[in-house]
């Protein structure tokens, strides 16, 4: 006999709502959870979006569960890519569009700050030791708002 599987532990709505797309890449409804609670750290307010401040923020009682969310966690990532495409088409329509792609990078000190390692570092054009991060944007042509990716 299946058990069925429980129901995901709510966030907020609009997270709900758009991470709802993706629920059918993840077998364990835990792993969906995660996901969910990644969206919610990336969207807060935290100053730094490690995995520990981002856990903390979410209300996670052990700091760990998104580390084995990342590590352990199987999905199709061709299917996420497909879904998310979707998405955005979706959003935008058939109107004409400008995706900028920001690649931040900070040279950092000491071994205080969690993820630093050396690498690539593009605004100082060598290879240091420190943190890059990503950034889209879509611009619509005929409209001044944007939307971050």
């Amino acid at each position: 006999m299946v058990t069925p599987r429980r129901q995901p532990v709510s966030t907020v709505a609009f997270i709900d709502n758009y991470c709802q797309h993706y629920y059918s890449l993840f077998e364990d409804v835990r792993h969906f959870e995660a996901f969910k609670f990644l969206h919610l750290g990336i969207l807060s307010e935290i100053p730094r979006k490690t995995l520990p401040l981002i856990a903390k923020t979410v209300g996670l009682k052990d700091s760990q569960t998104l580390h084995h969310f990342l590590r352990d966690a199987l999905w199709d990532v061709k299917k996420l890519r497909e879904i998310r495409l979707w998405l955005i088409k979706t959003f935008i329509g058939e109107r004409e569009i400008i995706l900028c792609i920001d690649e931040t990078g900070d040279k950092k000190k000491g071994k205080s700050t969690d993820y630093v390692t050396s690498q690539y570092i593009g605004n100082l054009g060598k290879t240091e030791n420190g943190i890059v991060s990503h950034s889209g944007y879509l611009f619509s042509v005929s409209c001044p708002n944007s939307i971050n990716i």
